[in-house]
């Protein structure tokens, strides 16, 4: 990337460039940590095998009793893995004594540096703020800038990707086809007296996490219905913090803002939960735009909103967020990919279901090996793990602690091929930055259904072809008759069935009459009867292929990825007095090269300092008419050039051409032992 000299008459030298630092956050000894990673595996794997043993007991018709009994067996090796868990998780955050801080004390200092540096601060201080909304101040500006430039670098423009900007008001009738106006919901509690709103799940976490009798009840937490958390909210007595009222009873609350578009009211809209919609009613046009060809991808940077019922993580969590998403339009029956080989070669972090299922830990692979193996679905959506990774890295984050997890089964949604999350440990644990989702063809397919709209590609035949195809008919009066207002979700399920599920079924119905059915958006499963639907196979003579696109979608996160970046290039020094601590953030990335004037009265030293703080890697000093001195910033090494001379010295280190060890040999060392003092 290219680097702009903008030289003037200055004392500070300020300029961005990719790389990576030390860090603080240290593990405890190899030995405990591995030894509790071992704990860890060998009682989940026994919690495992009491849960098979389970199953079979309600299989088999055991008694209530006994069944009662191996239950509670089994919420006791729970109890006991969450104190391992926890024990794992001191062991990784280090202590307060020597050269390793604590995870909380780290993370406060990294805040304070980027809140006082104005990286960032909240929104509307003077009014006390509001949760969940961040300004962006003149460093930060500057870093999300050059993340922005890096990503449309390194995807938009190096994989020919088609980039729109859609509106961030979307009315409702598109949301509703996504699935956001009824689904993108969390529980939520209120105050019973002032109304004040509360995340039921958080605040049952928050209560069992400081007693040892309920860690069992953290175990099992994600797979509480609403009625579940609301009693337990009861039994264990949880008020609302604020003012130890009661509570109501979790509802769903739905995460958008709602909006009305026009002076009418009659128009609902909201403000978009996330930039893909745009993409793909957009799909049309996009498509004859490319010459009616697939593959291609559209990539859109914009705000998305969410109106999170509970803030809090600083940037991790917020109200309003910039997202870059990639949609890549892909044939479904061939998800190969032209550039794959360029990827397959790279090794890093994976953590695959079956490893989180079985207690291990993520561990390398090759990333074409995992694809052999059938660990990840398909070429495609490995090129883009891999193209993340080598994002990810070439930005700054230590590959140490960037993992790449596929979600297990009761995350995924019923259409879905696989999906992975490109994950980042930092102070809060790890973080879910980017997901890289084979999503098949239900975005398309919702979007075409509710417009009346065919979002469709072609492939066209040199020779007519007789096919067979899967012909899936839902009987709607039937399973609305069964099912009421659930019947569009088993329609969707059963629609989405491939033709090893659908033949399978067909088989089970004809021998048995009926056959039970898993759907996933209702989590649970269902009945089907012989009467509900029809699957049979069709031959055809076609001259093309008309089919929908599957779609392979990387989403990244910019503010998570950015405040990561943040606490990965964050570190501490002590002071040559060794009475204080100097912090230090580095900005990271950019194609240009920036200054800034420091024209305080400060000494040459407390100037050195805040530049420091401020990651600027070198600092000009104007000696005179015709010399300069040059400080590097981590090494505090200074050299002495000619005026006319420090533009080139300054762009060639920049651009990678010479390393600052090969300046040192070309140039004389000037020494100035009190500057840093």
């Amino acid at each position: 990337m290219r680097s702009y000299p903008a030289i003037r008459s200055s004392s500070f030298f300020h300029h961005r460039i990719f790389s990576r630092f030390r860090h603080t956050l240290s593990p405890m000894a190899n030995s405990t940590e591995d030894s509790l990673r071992r704990a860890l595996s060998d009682k989940q794997s026994t919690i495992d095998a009491r849960g098979n043993a389970i199953r079979q007991l309600k299989s088999s018709g055991a008694s209530k009793s006994e069944i009662d009994d191996a239950v509670k067996a089994l919420n006791a090796l729970k109890l006991e893995k969450v104190s391992i868990e926890n024990q794992l998780k001191a062991s990784t955050s280090g202590d307060t004594n020597g050269s390793v801080i604590s995870r909380d004390a780290f993370r406060q200092a990294v805040v304070n540096t980027l809140e006082r540096r104005l990286f960032y601060i909240p929104s509307f201080k003077i009014y006390r703020g509001v949760a969940g909304l961040y300004d962006y101040g003149p460093p930060g500006c500057a870093v999300k800038s050059n993340v922005l430039a890096f990503w449309r670098q390194h995807f938009v423009l190096e994989e020919d990707m088609l980039e729109v900007d859609c509106p961030c008001v979307t009315p409702e009738v598109v949301l509703k086809a996504s699935g956001h106006v009824d689904k993108f919901t969390d529980l939520m509690v209120k105050d019973e007296k002032t109304g004040n709103c509360y995340r039921a799940d958080h605040l049952l976490k928050d209560y069992c996490e400081d007693k040892p009798e309920l860690k069992h009840v953290l175990a099992i937490l994600d797979d509480l219905s609403a009625e579940q958390i609301g009693a337990k909210i009861k039994e264990y007595g949880i008020v609302a913090p604020d003012t130890k009222n009661h509570l109501s009873d979790p509802y769903p609350f739905n995460l958008m803002f709602q909006t009305q578009i026009g002076p009418s009211g009659a128009s609902t809209g909201y403000m978009r939960p996330e930039t893909a919609q745009g993409i793909f009613v957009n799909f049309r046009d996009l498509y004859y735009y490319n010459g009616n060809k697939l593959p291609f991808a559209a990539a859109q940077i914009g705000q998305a909103f969410r109106n999170e019922i509970s803030p809090r993580q600083g940037l991790l969590r917020v109200r309003e967020f910039t997202l870059a998403e990639i949609e890549h339009f892909v044939d479904p029956d061939d998800k190969s990919h032209p550039k794959y080989i360029e990827v397959s070669s790279l090794e890093f972090l994976m953590f695959p279901r079956d490893e989180q299922m079985s207690g291990q830990n993520a561990k390398k692979l090759c990333l074409g090996d995992a694809v052999s193996k059938g660990i990840v679905n398909n070429q495609t959506l490995a090129y883009f793990i891999g193209r993340v990774y080598l994002f990810l890295t070439r930005l700054g984050i230590d590959e140490k602690r960037l993992r790449f997890r596929q979600h297990l089964p009761n995350e995924m949604a019923h259409y879905a091929a696989d999906c992975w999350d490109a994950e980042i440990e930092s102070s809060y644990g790890w973080i879910e930055c980017v997901g890289i989702a084979d999503r098949s063809a239900y975005d398309l397919r919702a979007h075409t259904d509710k417009s009346g709209v065919a979002l469709v590609a072609q492939e066209k035949f040199a020779e007519p072809k007789e096919v067979e195809k899967l012909v899936i008919t839902p009987v709607k009066k039937e399973l609305g008759l069964a099912f009421k207002g659930n019947q569009k979700m088993v329609v969707e399920a059963l629609e989405a069935m491939n033709e090893k599920e659908a033949f399978d079924m067909k088989a089970a119905l004809e021998t048995q009459g009926e056959v039970q059915f898993e759907v996933c958006t209702l989590q649970k499963t269902v009945t089907i009867k012989k009467n509900m639907v029809s699957i049979s196979k069709e031959k055809k003579k076609e001259h093309q292929r008309v089919f929908t696109p599957s779609v392979i979608e990387p989403s990244f996160g910019i503010g998570r990825i950015i405040y990561c970046l943040y606490e990965h290039s964050f570190y501490t020094r002590p002071s040559k007095g060794g009475d204080e601590q100097l912090n230090i953030s580095r900005s990271l990335t950019a194609a240009g090269i920036s200054n800034k004037k420091d024209i305080t009265g400060t000494s040459i030293g407390k100037r050195y300092a805040r530049t420091d703080e401020l990651g600027v890697p070198f600092a000009v000093t104007v000696d005179s008419t015709s010399s300069v001195t040059i400080r590097e910033r981590d090494s505090k090494d200074q050299i002495r050039v000619n005026v006319d001379e420090v533009a080139a010295v300054i762009k060639e280190v920049s651009e990678g051409r010479c390393t600052w060890a090969d300046i040192l040999q070309k140039y004389p060392a000037h020494s100035s032992v009190s500057a840093d003092e």
